[in-house]
């Protein structure tokens, strides 16, 4: 991504028709590109104007409003000119591109993904995490998701951290004056409580943590796979989960040849439900085709969060169940869902065992199905407590752990008395510089572009 200071434009509404589409500009100085666009016609910083909108020989592309928004004043930092007319893509091309001619003597250049944003970071109007929280909140797939990313971008997981790591600066403050002044000969560690300093900091950690992580499974959601044997329900089963006929359904074994995804809602929560080709040996498989899905069964098992294994509690398990069991991958959780109850005269249960859950329930009437849904979201550690949480990334989480971590060796150092403090402070030294790089106080070029690439162009 380029990090020059030249202007950009870009439309910045979405693809497709709308009633009203939106081409921005930024830069240090737009005004040679106002008074190209409109001539001697003003614009009052922070005010609509009504205007036409002309190409190169004057003749009107569409009439609509004219906003403008001077430095340092605006969504960048930057002068930004936001042009608003209606929402058609060739209308919005026409526009953008008589902004590019008469921006050219300007340098003005088209946007790259996130560019608007990034400026908006590096002029100071939002921090890394708050510059993340737009893309999630443009991304947000539930409500719950949508309310935690504008949490985000208020900037209440910023100020959380900001919190952290002044608490880690004040205690660096401490043990870095005692090694600077060894000859006081003050007994650091018990004067200024420095061990219960930082089992505070690691008890505000735990609990940042906590709620990050929820956060974070409100913007990932959770990868859940049916597997089973060929007309086992597993089709009904992501039909009665989903609301909806998403699946066909048929007494015809085989049906479903390749993987169907539905996206639901559990709390608030997206689960990514994939309905898989019916499992059993390649050399069973009735063609080529059927092959291909079982082979695709396989390879999603191996990405899930959570296996639903689905078996017919009308006859029992059998060989090929055990075999398919045997064959998941370690460490993955595992949901044995019985299904058929209304044939087998099972009732609607749950049994927690050692090696995995297993629910009795049946698709065809959905009797039991709310045990199921409680059970995928005990699974995935969601803990409804009524409190807002942010809506963290994988990195964010990673970055926690890794302060955690540094803490915790700090209160090993601790622990030796002054014999260590260096150590002690070399680790909140570290400690801190992983807090910052949430916010974004500590990143790097590398780290930025990635960031910023995943945005859309415009925003």
């Amino acid at each position: 991504m380029k990090t020059d200071s030249a202007p950009i434009a870009a439309i910045a509404t979405a693809p497709g028709r709308g009633g009203i589409g939106v081409v921005r500009a930024s830069g240090p100085d737009l005004s040679p590109l106002i008074a190209e666009l409109f001539g001697a016609r003003a614009l009052e910083p922070r005010h609509a104007t009504y205007l036409s909108f002309n190409d190169g020989d004057g003749r009107p592309i569409d009439q609509g409003i004219a906003l403008y928004f001077k430095a340092p004043h605006s969504y960048t930092g930057e002068d930004v000119l936001e042009l608003q007319g209606h929402g058609g893509p060739v209308v919005l091309q026409l526009l953008l591109a008589r902004c590019l001619e008469a921006g050219r003597a300007l340098g003005l250049r088209l946007a790259e993904p996130g560019e608007f944003t990034r400026r908006a970071y590096l002029n100071d109007k939002l921090d890394l995490a708050q510059a993340e929280s737009v893309a999630d909140l443009i991304d947000a797939s539930t409500e719950a998701a949508a309310k935690s990313a504008s949490l985000s971008l208020s900037g209440a997981f910023s100020d959380t951290i900001a919190e952290l790591v002044e608490q880690v600066i004040h205690l660096r403050m401490l043990v870095e004056a005692t090694l600077d002044f060894p000859e006081e000969e003050i007994d650091f560690l018990e004067n200024s409580d420095a061990r219960g300093q930082l089992a505070q900091i690691q008890q505000a950690l735990a609990a940042v943590f906590a709620q990050a992580s929820q956060g974070a499974l409100l913007r990932e959601g959770l990868n859940v796979v049916l597997v089973g044997q060929p007309n086992v329900g597993k089709s009904s089963l992501l039909n009665a989960l989903a609301g909806s006929e998403v699946a066909i359904v048929t007494p015809i074994a085989g049906t479903t040849r390749d993987k169907v995804s539905e996206t639901i809602q559990i709390e608030g929560i997206p689960l990514n439900i994939v309905d898989t080709a019916g499992i059993r040996p390649l050399a069973d498989a009735s063609d080529m085709v059927e092959r291909i899905g079982i082979e695709r069964t396989w390879q999603e098992v191996e990405k899930a969060d959570v296996i639903l294994h689905l078996l017919d509690a009308d006859r029992g398990p059998s060989r090929a169940d055990e075999a398919i069991g045997a064959a998941f991958p370690a460490g993955v959780p595992l949901i044995r869902v019985w299904n058929k109850i209304d044939l087998s005269g099972h009732k609607e249960a749950v049994d927690i065992m050692e090696d995995a859950t297993h629910v009795y329930l049946s698709a065809q009437d959905k009797s039991g199905i709310d045990l199921l849904r409680a059970q995928l979201l005990r699974l995935s550690g969601w803990q409804q407590t009524g409190e807002s949480v942010y809506l963290a990334r994988e990195r964010h989480l990673i970055a926690l752990r890794a302060a955690a971590s540094h803490l915790e060796q700090a209160a090993i150092h601790a622990a030796r008395s002054d014999q260590q403090l260096d150590l002690f402070a070399e680790e909140l030294r570290l400690a801190q510089d992983r807090l910052n790089s949430i916010t974004g106080a500590f990143s790097s070029d590398d780290l930025l572009g990635v960031i910023f690439s995943r945005f859309c162009i415009g925003k």
